[in-house]
This record gives C-alpha cells, structure tokens and sequence, in this order.
C-alpha cells in the first residue's frame, strides 16, 4: 500500500512540475551559425521563422513549441543547409544553423550560385560571396564543375588566380586568370591535382624568365604535359 501510494505521489509531482515548466514563458533566443560563411541569412530572418505570429520570443510558452516544425521552417529558408532546435535548461529558445556554401556563381538570367554540394543556390540579400563567375553551357545547373570549384577553393594559389570558369559544349573547362591574359584550357574536370601541379610550375618557371606575359593560351588538357602557345 505504501510502495502505491509512493509511485502515485511521484506520479503527481512529475505531472506538475512538468505542467509548471511547460506553462514557462521562454527568455531568449540564441542563434548560432555553425559555418565561417558571413552570414547569407540574417538574425532578424531567423528569429522571424522561429516566432511566426508571435511578437517576441518571451511571448512564447514552452508548452507551445514543437521544435521538429521550427527546424522545418528553417530548413525550407534557401541559405539553410542544416538547423538544429533546441530550449536549454534557462529557458532559452538555441538555434544551430549551417548555411549553404556557395563556390561560384553562374552568370544567367537571373545570375545564382552554385554550392559546395553541387546545387542552385539563390543570391543573398545580406551578402555576396566572391567566388568565381561560371559561363558557358550546362544542362545540370553545372554540377558537373563542382569537384574543380571545391578544389580551387581549397588551394590558396588557385583561388587567387581563377575568377572564372567557362563550360564549352563538348564540357571541357576554360579558365579565366585575375592578373594573367592568356586563356587556360583545363579540359574535363578530372586530373584537378595534376593538372594544378603543372600548372603551377608553368607559372614559377616562366616567372623566374620573366616569359609569363608572353603567351596567349595555356593548354593543360594533357596531364603529363602543359602545353603553351606564345603570343
């Protein structure tokens, strides 16, 4: 009778500190941008998306949330890659947000950015990524130069020097340089280290002659060879 009456006493007292914190407003919100992208997607814009209809966060109830609909909203945002809701201990409503990251932008009708995974990704508002500017022809949103886009990303040289990227029909690749005039013919996105490495030490022997300025294309197509026409 004793043990009964114990888990029923245990019972009430769950129920109502249970109902007692639900019945708790929420005091804050925290947002946390898990990338090192400048943000694409603003505090304010967050906050909206978490809050709906209410005009405050500490207007909300913790009885009220369902934290599975509010990382949804949040993910269906177009600069969002992953998010994550939380209420912590304190009361406060915790939002984790990965945003997409984009690694060139595609010069079109309207212009939008490719990312990282190899998505449409829209233009932002907030702020405009200097990647470099893809032309040419695609029928996959240019999926397809991803890998050599992450890959310049990636080396410091490469990401210095390359503001464009052209996509032929046939699919292989021109490279537009920042400071040098000559057109770079990379051909298929395949052999990228390779094709970098001798690429890069084209560059440092025709710098050290002082010859660099004295061509007009760059073939890399081949991968045990660079093959150079002079102007």
């Amino acid at each position: 009778m004793k043990f009964i009456l114990l888990i029923g006493l245990l019972a009430f007292l769950f129920s109502f500190t249970k109902k007692r914190n639900d019945a708790r407003k929420i005091t804050k919100l925290n947002v946390e941008f898990l990338d090192e992208n400048s943000p694409f997607i603003t505090y304010n814009t967050v906050n909206k998306l978490l809050i709906q209809k209410h005009d405050d966060v500490t207007s909300i109830g913790k009885e009220t949330l369902v934290l599975k609909k509010m990382e949804q909203r949040l993910l269906e945002n177009p600069m969002v890659r992953g998010a994550q809701v939380y209420v912590s201990i304190d009361g406060a409503l915790g939002a984790k947000i990965e945003q997409r990251k984009p690694v060139g932008r595609v010069s079109a009708t309207p212009d939008y950015y490719l990312d990282a995974d190899g998505k449409k990704m829209p233009l932002s508002d907030v702020y405009s990524a200097r990647v470099p500017i893809i032309t040419g022809v695609s029928k996959n949103n240019f999926k397809e130069v991803t890998s050599l886009l992450l890959k310049i990303e990636e080396d410091e040289f490469m990401k210095s020097s390359v503001i464009g990227l052209h996509r032929k029909a046939d699919g292989n690749i021109a490279l537009e340089l920042r400071t040098m005039d000559f057109q770079v013919l990379f051909g298929q996105p395949e052999n990228i280290d390779k094709k970098f490495q001798n690429f890069k030490a084209f560059y440092k022997k025709t710098k050290q002659d002082s010859t660099l300025y004295a061509y007009n294309k760059v073939n890399l197509k081949f991968e045990n060879q660079v093959i150079a026409t002079k102007k």
